[in-house]
């Protein structure tokens, strides 16, 4: 037999063995990306991170199959800087998305950038969004102009008005009815797994919820004791369950990373129709932990052990270099990236790299960590403060001042905050 017809013969072998072939046959290539992020959500909301109302069975498998971060960042407390962060591997100020664009926003993701989605497709991967983009509702901002082949979901959040429901680039509804939407995303997730199966993909899935306005399905309205709350994450729970499920049917759980966690704390104005921050300070708008410090897990059978928890901190633009490496890409070169690859966090291998430096933004600069120690500028106006230092190991709640204290240590931390700020150079205009 000649061997493109045995080359033939195999891949129909492999058609009909069903899922332990496939997987099998999945192990030989690179691995595939499944990043699951709530809107919203607060370090304190599922079962893994303390919260005994609402019921997140499979968010708690996740983490007694893999690993939980207990220190783990979003790169800003607010929805669009922080998905900026997730896709360019950049903190947000370096392309301008500092803040949340809106329906009427002219700007959006700049096409100088190079998006996760796009370094991945050149590794090959079929990649899809479904869900919140939130960075530029504009033809030239949307995802499909950005590395995604697949887009289904809304262009922002989901109590701006109108609310239109794109499948790529097309409005299919012009008031996306958020009872059933959730269901709709599972089942656009669910679809892309089993088209995709064959090679390696990326599917990022950014849930509208739990930002407000909230909505539950039938199936799980009126049944957390949670209130609407726990109902609109039980639900997402249960998402998260069937893009499980539908990954072990395909029989790719081996070889899929699968990692889940929030753009930013919870709205507390909002409550009761928002979630909780734990043992956190403070929530969505704030650099306090609260608004900044999310849940995080990571589960990938058979290269992360099981029931780990990593208690050193990881920033989310570490996504994008750890998803690059481990598809065997090279990151752009012609410009910073200030991600770290996690490899090792996630395979116990190592550490990573340059753990000591973290600075947290909400539009300008606030705030900075290194090792345990946390220095807040002054804030006047809301939730004004004085300058604030915290040893974040003994004291994650933030509540006793340290600065008079410790002075060396502030000055330390000031240095390093005046260096960064004048690594940064000129930075793009804050987009609107």
């Amino acid at each position: 037999m000649g061997r493109h017809h045995l080359a033939g013969a195999l891949a129909v072998l492999a058609g009909v063995a069903g899922p332990a072939a496939a997987a099998a046959g999945a192990e030989e290539r690179p691995p595939n990306f499944v990043f699951l992020l709530a809107d919203d959500a607060g370090y304190g909301d599922l079962g893994c991170y303390g919260n005994a109302k609402i019921k997140t069975p499979n968010l708690d498998r996740m983490a007694a199959d893999g690993l939980r971060f207990t220190s783990f960042y979003s790169c800003a407390p607010i929805c669009t800087p922080s998905r900026a962060g997730l896709l360019t591997g950049r903190y947000p100020i370096r392309n301008g998305l500092t803040r949340v664009l809106n329906p009427k926003s002219k700007d959006g993701i700049d096409a100088s950038e190079t998006t996760l989605a796009e370094a991945l497709k050149k590794r090959g991967y079929a990649t899809a969004i479904i869900g919140k983009w939130h960075l530029g509702h504009l033809p030239e901002f949307l995802p499909t102009r950005h590395g995604f082949d697949r887009y289904f979901g809304v262009p922002y959040s989901n109590d701006m008005d109108p609310r239109p429901l794109l499948r790529d680039e097309k409005v299919i509804e012009d008031n996306a009815e958020l009872t059933n939407l959730a269901k709709r995303y599972t089942d656009e997730a669910v679809q892309f797994i089993a088209d995709s199966r064959d090679k390696p993909f990326f599917l990022y899935v950014p849930y509208t919820m739990p930002h407000v306005p909230l909505a539950a399905s039938e199936k799980f309205k009126g049944k957390s004791e949670g209130g609407l709350y726990g109902d609109v994450m039980e639900e997402q729970d249960w998402s998260v369950g069937e893009i499980l499920a539908a990954l072990k049917k395909h029989g790719l759980e081996k070889n899929t990373l699968v990692v889940y966690s929030s753009d930013n704390g919870p709205w507390l104005e909002k409550l009761p129709d928002a979630g909780s921050a734990g043992k956190l300070r403070d929530g969505k708008f704030s650099t306090f932990e609260g608004g900044v410090r999310m849940p995080c897990l990571a589960c990938w059978p058979g290269k992360i052990k099981a029931g780990r928890v990593a208690d050193r901190p990881a920033m989310m633009f570490d996504w994008y270099p750890t998803f690059v490496s481990l598809a065997g890409g090279k990151l752009p070169e012609d410009r910073v990236i200030d991600g770290k690859d996690l490899s090792g966090v996630l395979l116990g291998t190592g550490t990573r790299a340059d753990e000591e430096f973290y600075f947290y933004f909400e539009e300008d600069l606030q705030s900075h960590r290194s090792g345990p120690w946390k220095l807040k500028l002054p804030h006047k106006g809301k939730d004004e403060h004085p300058l604030l230092l915290f040893n974040l190991d003994d004291d994650p709640s933030e509540q006793t001042n340290l600065a008079d204290k410790h002075p060396d240590v502030v000055e330390r931390l000031k240095k390093e905050m005046d260096e960064f700020k004048k690594k940064l150079g000129d930075v793009p205009k804050t987009k609107r």
